[in-house]
């Protein structure tokens, strides 16, 4: 109010707050969260300190193509699994992506990858399903939960609704949206009203 008293007081100054409503910033500040949950990832504790794992952010147009490869997956295997999850990734605003190459062993000859010696798992033959390449380094498949748990933390402290699926992870590695990862696992993102990803029939 300008020029005009109110409480024997005067206003000389007019401030105008702007609107802003949930559908113009949601998105944006969901992707925001995402990348902060890639930073958690990247900085979380390896073994040995030597960093395999690989992060992306899907969102737009490449993630409703990840919904579709997960659709297809399930017409071709029949486990239901894939169709159900595949909505949920229509439904989530973004994914973050977390990968491991798991096939660098660490030097520690521990044998909990079923060999005798790191040479000789280097050596042994691996097999590629496309969803998965193993057989895989135990310390490296600890990475990537540790990385995973230290992303869905940063969400969580967001109130970012999440969930972490492997079998988002099966089809981003089909379509090779990570490089060099031979596992992935998926966390669908979104802010909602209730947490889209738990009431869940199959």
């Amino acid at each position: 109010m300008t020029g005009k008293d109110y409480n024997d007081k005067k206003w000389d100054v007019v401030v105008i707050l702007p609107i802003k409503s949930g559908d113009d910033f949601e998105m944006e500040a969901v992707l925001r969260v995402g990348e902060l949950m890639a930073i958690s990832a990247r900085t979380a504790p390896k073994a040995r300190g030597v960093d395999d794992i690989e992060v992306a952010l899907i969102y737009g147009e490449e993630k409703e193509k990840l919904a579709e490869q997960m659709q297809r997956i399930g017409e071709m295997t029949g486990l239901p699994q894939f169709k159900r999850d595949a909505e949920g990734v229509r439904g989530a605003h973004a994914v973050l992506l977390v990968g491991v190459r798991g096939t660098n062993p660490l030097g520690l000859n521990c044998g909990m990858c079923g060999f005798r010696s790191c040479d000789e798992y280097s050596k042994a033959k691996k097999i590629d399903t496309g969803g998965v390449r193993g057989p895989l380094c135990a310390f490296k498949l600890l990475d990537l939960g540790i990385a995973v748990g230290s992303a869905v933390k940063t969400a969580s402290i967001h109130n970012v609704d999440n969930r972490v699926m492997i079998t988002v992870g099966i089809a981003a590695r089909m379509m090779k949206l990570l490089k060099n990862s031979d596992v992935i696992l998926g966390i669908p993102i979104v802010a909602a009203g209730k947490n889209p990803f738990f009431d869940r029939k199959t």
